[in-house]
């Protein structure tokens, strides 16, 4: 009896072990607190019924009430009996923790905080997985079984986790696995009495017989491949080795539709890979009083490094407050318009769409924050699934001969040392210089570079290029002058920067669709990327480089016209500033043309990640689970039939001693 409830201390504690998993999920270390007092009160229940010799299911019955038990009192109600004792309202409460835990899991991206239905979900889950390896390990004395519902709890930040889950706390609840299996296995050994060498000499218990040691050490190894395989695989995570072998055209975040951490995002990654997707989802509704609105954006990449544009994390003030208002833009025209969005369930990511320069902010709540100088709406504990929101902002629009106008930054100020500073390339040096040679200003400067991504300079819009923003990438895009949205307002935003102007990269959605009611439906196939430059005393100014006819929804202005043929059909949602006679004014997002074929679909904002089919790591899992229950039953299955072997014997024995007289 002392060797069960050894051993049913032994299971509490393996499964807290298997539980380390669970702290890549939480901010805090809440959960564990709370868990390891569930799974104590069901360890004790456990070893009290056990001493009063109860069955089995009495056993069950009485780790059941000691969780529930535990339950009230760390998630009291306020209809409960002496603090800890349930009623049917404390049962209600918890049904509505439980609805309240699929809401927010829903509303939060990994890390998350300590919501009260989330840690009553992770406390009643931990707890039940304690109650079931207490069963197996010490009830049926199967603690190999045991593994099962470890697995699960393992399984669960395998599933949310943006990122690939750490290796180590797995490797920690692998050694309570381990702990387990060993403790069962001295208990086992015990049982036969003292053990002695050939020799006579008196053998410990816990001293491993060859065997066994041979045994201990296939499962560390087995834990070690265990640990290294799926970093190794490809698929199956985005993990250590796609970190070290990272060059800045990975995948993002790994997980799609999980949130995470805004400038953990790569914007570009998301852009690069499968772009050529034959299913359009639809993601944004957007509603403006705006006759013709420009691009609705939520995204800035303005750090260059060697190995290419990066996100920055953002820094904000709460949407839920006043917002600062928009600079004046000396030489530009503003008007103030007021846009609903609706986002849909196929886009989901810690970043909301809004139009440039939002004055205000209605339906979101205090987790989301607004950065002023990246334009920014961002949140680091929510996601934008489902979201339904209205927002004021100020539309500035811009003339040729403002722009002309504007001075040049001095060297010295803030944004002209944060937003000019680029990796040495001499390839792009020098064609820059030659293209901004004899430009007065920087308009004209910005419009040289601008224009020189043209149809008469060859350039071509495919998707069929490697993505990627490093300099030797962007040089071979100059070079070979074929590429996609990725590709032309990196290189676009890379040029201005070496033309000593501030630049960066935007993404967001071109117009979409017309639903009617000055209403707009955006789809993947809306998701773009363009520049923005930075004019003095104007603030950022956009101009989209990419082909106009090889983007769905694309817009321009009469600051930055189409520098290929225009089409002289006029759009309705033509950029700001642009007439229906304007030639700057390119189609609209109902036109269609064989260039279509090559929209930017494909990207899924939502984990910053290309958008992929089915993923195979699912299958990966369930062979892996299958051949670990297959291993673990092939021992049974040699104890069987082995006694079947040895309880044959003596009957053919028997038969052949009775039929002998008769020969």
């Amino acid at each position: 009896m002392i060797a069960s409830r050894n051993l049913g201390f032994v299971a509490a504690a393996a499964t807290l072990l298997a539980a380390a998993p669970l702290s890549s999920i939480f901010q805090r270390w809440t959960w564990l607190i709370e868990a390891a007092i569930a799974v104590a009160v069901v360890a004790g229940v456990a070893a009290l019924t056990r001493l009063v010799r109860a069955p089995l299911w009495g056993q069950v019955l009485g780790m059941l009430a000691g969780l529930l038990l535990a339950l009230t009192w760390l998630f009291p109600g306020g209809t409960e009996l002496v603090a800890f004792l349930p009623t049917p309202a404390t049962l209600a409460h918890f049904g509505e923790l439980l609805q309240g835990s699929v809401q927010d899991m829903r509303s939060y991206g990994v890390e998350v905080p300590d919501t009260t239905p989330l840690l009553f979900i992770t406390v009643l889950g931990v707890g039940s997985v304690a109650i079931m390896v207490d069963v197996l390990a010490v009830g049926l004395r199967r603690p190999a079984l045991a593994g099962l519902p470890m697995l699960a709890i393992y399984s669960v930040p395998v599933a949310v986790y943006v990122d690939s889950v750490p290796a180590l706390p797995f490797v920690v609840g692998a050694s309570g696995y381990l702990w387990l299996l060993v403790t069962d296995n001295v208990d086992r050994v015990r049982r036969f009495g003292r053990r002695f060498t050939g020799e006579g000499r008196d053998v410990d218990v816990w001293e491993s017989s060859p065997l066994a040691a041979a045994g201990r050490r296939l499962a560390v190894v087995g834990v070690a491949l265990a640990v290294v395989l799926p970093l190794a695989v490809p698929g199956m995570t985005g993990g250590l080795l796609d970190q070290v072998n990272s060059n800045g055209n990975g995948t993002g975040n790994g997980r799609p539709g999980q949130g995470g951490s805004p400038g953990r995002i790569d914007l570009f990654a998301a852009l690069s890979g499968q772009l050529n997707q034959s299913e359009v989802a639809e993601m944004v509704k957007v509603t403006t009083t705006e006759p013709r609105p420009f691009y609705l954006r939520f995204g800035v990449a303005d750090e260059l490094r060697p190995d290419g544009f990066r996100v920055r994390p953002p820094n904000g003030r709460r949407v839920d407050r006043d917002l600062p208002a928009p600079p004046a833009r000396q030489g530009a025209e503003q008007q103030r318009y007021r846009a609903t969005v609706e986002v849909t369930r196929n886009l989901e990511m810690p970043l909301v769409p809004v139009y440039a320069d939002p004055v205000n902010v209605d339906g979101l709540s205090r987790n989301w924050l607004y950065d002023s100088n990246l334009g920014v709406v961002f949140s680091n504990q929510d996601n934008s699934r489902g979201k339904r929101y209205a927002f004021e902002y100020v539309r500035s629009t811009f003339t040729p001969s403002a722009l002309r106008r504007a001075r040049s930054l001095p060297a010295e100020h803030p944004i002209a040392v944060q937003q000019t500073r680029r990796p040495a390339v001499q390839q792009v040096d020098l064609l820059v210089s030659r293209l901004v040679e004899g430009k007065q200003n920087d308009y004209d400067k910005v419009r040289a570079i601008y224009d020189y991504f043209s149809r008469d300079n060859g350039f071509s819009y495919s998707l069929s290029t490697k993505g990627g923003t490093s300099g030797e990438e962007i040089v071979d895009f100059l070079t070979n002058k074929v590429g996609y949205c990725q590709q032309y307002a990196a290189a676009m935003a890379w040029l201005v920067r070496s033309a000593g102007i501030p630049a960066r990269v935007a993404f967001g959605f071109t117009n979409g669709t017309s639903a009617g009611d000055d209403t707009y439906v955006l789809t993947n196939r809306n998701l773009h990327a363009w520049t923005e430059v930075y004019f003095d005393q104007l603030g950022w100014v956009p101009f989209d480089a990419t082909p106009a006819y090889a983007v769905q929804g694309a817009n321009r202005s009469a600051w930055a016209p189409d520098s290929d043929a225009p089409d002289p059909e006029p759009s309705e949602t033509s950029a700001p500033g642009a007439s229906p006679e304007d030639p700057a004014a390119t189609a609209g997002p109902d036109r269609e043309d064989a260039a279509d074929r090559d929209t930017d679909a494909g990207f899924d904002a939502a984990g910053g990640a290309p958008t992929r089919r089915a993923p195979s790591w699912p299958w990966w899992t369930a062979g892996a689970v299958l051949a670990l229950i297959a291993l673990l039953c092939l021992p049974a299955v040699r104890r069987m039939a082995l006694r079947r072997r040895r309880h044959g014997r003596p009957a053919r024995a028997g038969a052949a001693v009775a039929g002998g007289p008769d020969g």
